[in-house]
């Protein structure tokens, strides 16, 4: 299932993680690609990224997004994407626990035309 506009990278991830579909999810970014684990640490690669979603995938998340928005660079090669939204999971208690965010991202065209991930920072906060 590939992006093949930029704001889709985000809607197809959040469709494979809530739906545990940990290949696709991690077919959506480039082998390089980094991720911002909270509280700012960042990883590399595809490796470290499959860890990071497998959690996600783990923690039983689904997501409700409110809003996904996508600005392109000048000749329409990268885009920064930003969604808006709210994560929800079992608590230790077994009850839900819903936690908002605005996440950031930057990704890239690739020659076929689709999407990927070059840098995917979900809660938005960065590294500092």
């Amino acid at each position: 299932m590939p992006a093949h506009k930029p704001e889709e990278c985000d809607l197809l991830v959040t469709k494979a993680i809530a739906s545990g579909d940990l290949d696709a999810a991690v077919e959506l970014y480039e082998p390089n690609a980094s991720f911002v684990v909270p509280p700012g640490e960042l990883v590399t690669g595809l490796a470290a990224i499959r860890e990071v979603l497998q959690s996600f995938i783990a923690a039983g998340a689904t997501f409700e997004l409110d809003s996904v928005t996508a600005v392109p660079n000048g000749d329409g090669s990268m885009a920064v994407t930003r969604a808006e939204g709210s994560a929800t999971s079992p608590g230790p208690d077994g009850n839900p626990v819903t936690t908002s965010f605005h996440s950031v991202e930057v990704v890239r065209k690739q020659p076929d035309g689709t999407w990927l991930f070059v840098i995917d920072d979900p809660s938005g906060a960065g590294l500092g």
